[in-house]
Formats: structure tokens, C-alpha cells, sequence
């Protein structure tokens, strides 16, 4: 057997904490992106319980991006350029939503009554364009960023699917947090994402063969297609599962937890058939781990934060999920 060096092995050491990084952040940030996609829905009473069930996680659930974008911006610099030159105009529009909605958060804290519904509105409208960029990103790299009328379409999916998943997401976080009528609205808000979102990853897991050649050899190519069989049936039998329990009344007392266990789980699915997809690559077809990766001494000193950095980020992270765990109160200001 021949063992890789260590200078070798650091580009893949940062792919894969890079790589953490966005699917903390997509599952962190996604149900309390979808939470304000649900604003619309609820009563003004309501709204304060579902900003309260989010208030002391949103913001630095977002610290997970920064972290994934800083890693591709120092560890692969040359991928940080073309990435970002690709999709600089959704990344000016998510950037700004975020923006939006940190501000609504924020300002209607102090807001008169007159003037709450506004920012009530705000924060949704951020929330959703946040989404949305998110989504058309994901497609338009997933894709490798290719040419013709068949990429903008398979982007413009995911932009609509994306969306539905967070909103699936956010409404299982309510379950899970609320109780009482909210909680009751969340499990049908869930069962109402649940087809659009489930209908949407279906036509996404059959296009993305058909717009990548690369990940269609790497999925239908034997023996390989037997061990991945796995990740798509698992899949399958737990969003059947989410489904099953939004239709008993065990998802509003002690299974409260379990659809968005369930969902979490689902996204670490489709995160390992991702990474699957396009390794060794950093942007399919184009460049791989080793052309954009730093110089191995560049990559010995930034590791060298890392280890710093991310076990205090995931220190604070498990110490802040610790200490409000439970259900949501009523929201107050001192």
C-alpha cells in the first residue's frame, strides 16, 4: 500500500473541513432561513415566539459560512477566483438578503406596531432572496459551471428547491421548539413543504447525471452503483418517515424532535453524494485539489489557525445550543 505525504494530504484535509463548514452552515442556517420564510404565515404573537426560537442561534450559525468561505479564499486560492467570478451577481444578491434580514431582526426589536409588520416583511423578503442565491450557487456549481440552455434551467430548480428544503427544515425546527397552536401550524406548514421539497429532489437527483457527464460515470458505473444505492434509499425511507410522523400525534410530544433529526440526516446524505460526485475536484472538470491548492507551506501555517479556530467555533456553537435548548418562550426585551 502507498501512503500519501502529509503535503499531499493537506489539500484534502482542508476540502473536507471546507466542506463541513457549508453543511453546518446549509443545516444551522437553513431552518432558521426557513423560519423567516414562515413569517408570512403566522399571527403577530406568533412571529415573536418563532423569532425567539431562533434569536440565539441565527446569527452565528452564519459564522459557519464565513469559515467555509475563508477556507476556499486562503486554502484554494485559485478555485476562490474563478468560484466567485462565476457567481459574483447571486453572491451580491444573498449577501445583501442576509444583510436585509439581519437588519429586520434587529430593527423590529424596537419597532412600533405600526411599523413591525414592515420589518416582519423584510425579514421574509431577506430570508427568501437568501434562499434563492443559495440555490441557484449550488446548481450553478454543481454543474461546473457549464455553457447551454439545459445549466441556467437545472440552476434555476435547485433556486426553487432549495427554498422548499430550508422552508421543510424550518417548520420541523417549530415542532421541535414551539408548542401549543404554533406548534400545531408548524406540522402542517411541514406537511405542505414536504412534496414540493421531496418532488424537487427527485428531479434534481435525475437531472444532475444529465447536466454533468462526469457524475453520471461516477454514479451508473459498476460495481460502484450497488454501494450507492444506499444513499439514495436512505433517503428515501427517511423523508417517508418525516412524512409518516407529521400524520401522528406523537410529532407534537416526545417524537417533537425526530422529523428534524430526520432532515438533518437527509442533508448529510446528499452532502456525502455531493462530495462523492465531484472529488478530486474543487470546481468540477476544472480545477482538482492539488492545482488549486496553496503552496504545502502556506497550507502548514493556515492549519495551524485552524486548529485554533474551529475547535472554539464548535465549542461555542455546542455551548450555545446547550443553554437554550428546550422550548421557546415568549419573547422579551430587556
Amino acid at each position: 500500500m502507498t501512503w500519501m505525504s502529509f503535503d499531499a494530504a493537506l489539500p484534502i484535509v482542508f476540502m473536507v473541513l471546507m466542506g463541513l463548514s457549508m453543511l453546518i452552515y446549509v443545516i444551522s442556517d437553513g431552518y432558521d432561513l426557513g423560519v423567516g420564510m414562515l413569517m408570512h404565515r403566522a399571527t403577530d404573537a406568533e412571529k415573536d415566539v418563532m423569532v425567539a426560537s431562533i434569536g440565539p442561534f441565527w446569527d452565528a450559525n452564519e459564522t459557519w459560512l464565513v469559515l467555509g468561505v475563508g477556507i476556499l479564499l486562503i486554502a484554494f486560492p485559485k478555485a476562490h477566483g474563478l468560484v466567485l467570478g462565476e457567481l459574483y451577481l447571486p453572491v451580491t444578491l444573498m449577501l445583501v438578503g442576509l444583510t436585509l434580514r439581519g437588519v429586520a431582526f434587529d430593527f423590529r426589536v424596537k419597532a412600533k406596531d405600526t411599523h413591525k409588520r414592515t420589518w416582519d416583511r423584510l425579514f421574509f423578503a431577506g430570508s427568501t432572496l437568501a434562499s434563492v442565491a443559495q440555490g441557484w450557487m449550488l446548481g450553478r456549481y454543481v454543474s461546473g459551471f457549464g455553457e447551454g440552455w439545459n445549466y441556467p434551467l437545472f440552476a434555476g430548480a435547485i433556486a426553487i428547491a432549495l427554498p422548499m428544503a430550508y422552508v421543510l427544515m424550518g417548520a420541523a425546527w417549530l415542532i421541535m421548539k414551539t408548542e401549543g397552536e404554533l406548534q400545531v401550524r408548524a406540522v402542517a406548514w411541514a406537511r405542505i413543504a414536504w412534496a414540493p421539497m421531496v418532488g424537487g429532489l427527485v428531479l434534481i437527483s435525475m437531472a444532475t447525471p444529465w447536466v454533468s457527464p462526469t457524475v453520471r460515470e461516477r454514479w451508473f458505473a459498476l460495481p460502484e452503483i450497488i454501494a450507492l444505492l444506499a444513499i439514495p434509499m436512505m433517503t428515501g425511507v427517511s423523508l417517508l418517515a418525516v412524512l409518516a410522523l407529521l400524520r401522528t400525534p406523537q410529532v407534537r410530544g416526545p417524537l417533537c424532535w425526530l422529523p428534524f433529526a430526520l432532515l438533518v440526516l437527509v442533508f448529510v446524505l446528499g452532502f456525502l453524494g455531493l462530495a462523492y460526485s465531484i472529488y478530486p475536484y474543487v470546481v468540477l472538470d476544472q480545477l482538482t485539489l492539488w492545482q488549486a491548492a496553496s503552496s504545502p507551506e502556506a497550507l502548514k501555517v493556515i492549519l495551524v489557525g485552524v486548529c485554533i479556530s474551529v475547535p472554539a467555533i464548535i465549542g461555542y456553537t455546542v455551548f450555545s445550543y446547550r443553554v437554550f435548548r428546550g422550548k421557546a418562550g415568549e419573547l422579551t426585551y430587556a
